[in-house]
């Protein structure tokens, strides 16, 4: 198939992003979303708190987070960015469906890793819906998700301890493909040390009030970014929207 060099164009930067926020319970990840234009919440847990947000009714089972997100498709709104809070909270919504559809006690009941590929063909089916949601409405897509701890060995470096989405690494794989930015979320911490007698010293970790997000992997912490952004943020959508989308001097100038 041949092509002409006049059907040639620039890329540009996409209208709306996907984005991952996970840390820990408290560091702000929902208050972050909040902060996103015109959000509306799909709740799995009440993570909302005191926030007063746009959100459906709590969502209780696969289908019924299906339905939200047909609806935002389907019907005519004004909401710039949907947030699910949060996604492993969704994930056992997803293994019990999966487990009705097959006749299955568990998610595990198959064997051979058969319920988690069964499991994987739902979250496509959310992430086809999140997909449609970016490309035909526009809207930007917050997914958010707590942290876990877990082993991480890489051939060139000792096995280490990281930070990752508290999901089943299958899931949480599928997430991070087809997201442009997933970020771990902490609290901004710096190191001083201590004399502890007898010449020895110990390092002890102080708070510093920040709240930060990491949007690039170490071995500490799973992370990624498409737009070549600063390894570390504010943790606010202003600080993420003005790092993928810098402000003109026109914009910078009139504030």
């Amino acid at each position: 198939m041949a092509f002409d060099l006049s059907t040639i164009s620039k890329t540009s930067m996409p209208q709306a992003i996907q984005f991952v926020v996970y840390g820990n319970a408290g560091v702000g990840k929902t208050t972050l979303a909040s902060q996103a234009p015109k959000p509306i919440f799909i709740q799995t847990e009440d993570g909302a708190g005191n926030l007063q947000v746009d959100a459906f009714p709590l969502a209780e089972s696969y289908d019924d987070v299906k339905a939200m997100l047909t609806t935002l498709g389907q019907q005519d709104h004004d909401f710039k960015t949907v947030v699910i809070d949060s996604i492993d909270h969704l994930e056992p919504l997803i293994w019990k469906k999966v487990c009705e559809v097959n006749k299955w006690e568990s998610i595990e009941t198959p064997g051979y890793g058969k319920g988690f590929l069964a499991a994987a063909e739902l979250w496509r089916e959310i992430i086809s819906i999140l997909t449609a949601l970016r490309e035909f409405k526009q809207m930007h897509v917050i997914l958010i998700a707590h942290s876990v701890i877990r082993a991480h060995r890489d051939p060139e470096i000792e096995e280490v301890s990281r930070h990752e989405l508290k999901l089943h690494q299958r899931a949480s794989a599928l997430v991070t493909e087809t997201s442009d930015v997933v970020a771990f979320c902490r609290h901004k911490i710096t190191t001083k040390k201590e004399e502890t007698g007898f010449g020895n010293t110990r390092s002890r970790g102080i708070s510093t009030g920040r709240r930060v997000m990491a949007t690039e992997e170490t071995p500490a912490h799973v992370a990624k970014n498409r737009f070549g952004l600063p390894a570390e943020l504010d943790l606010s959508w202003s600080a993420l929207h003005d790092a993928i989308y810098p402000p003109t001097k026109e914009q910078a100038a009139n504030g």
